[in-house]
């Protein structure tokens, strides 16, 4: 039976569950640091992740399920706007508890995620040797600073004074 963690085109319901599971745990990760780094009402936070979580499940399975091959990431930020569109009866809603999520709690559990699946194959990441390493530093050095000139930019455009 394929399996939705593995990668395969088909959704199981193993896969689902194993989806759940792990947002599950990543989420009540990141409400306990959301709550003692920046004091958040756990009650708000766990509700903001609950409906992150819930764009997430429903972005990975249109991208296993339909036809079109795009990456979940797109349909979970499709699904993100569309539901924080102002106009959208949604919209407060989902602004207001997802405002309760800080950006540092997700990436702090997000990293330290990334973390143990580097470290359980280490022998991979050694067999790349040292020029991925270079490259992966200059691709995040070049997304930073790619982002910062277009910040800047729309910054400019928008008449927004430069700190």
């Amino acid at each position: 039976m394929p399996d939705l963690i593995d990668g395969s085109e088909n959704v199981s319901v193993h896969g689902i569950l194993n989806w759940i599971l792990l947002l599950a745990i990543f989420s009540v990760i990141t409400v306990i640091g959301n709550f003692l780094g920046y004091k958040h009402p756990i009650a708000d936070s766990l509700v903001g992740m609950a409906i992150l979580s819930l764009i997430t499940l429903v972005g990975v399975w249109l991208e296993r399920e339909l036809p079109i091959n795009a990456s979940s990431i797109l349909y979970i930020s499709i699904i993100g706007i569309l539901l924080a569109y102002p106009g959208m009866p949604t919209s407060k809603f989902v602004l207001y508890y997802v405002s309760q999520i800080e950006l540092l709690s997700i990436v702090t559990v997000f990293l330290a995620y990334v973390g143990i699946g580097m470290g359980k194959s280490w022998d991979e990441f050694k067999a790349l040797g040292w020029r991925a390493i270079v490259i992966t530093v200059l691709v995040i050095a070049a997304t930073y600073y790619g982002a910062a000139i277009v910040a800047h930019i729309v910054l400019v455009l928008t008449g927004v004074p430069a700190a």
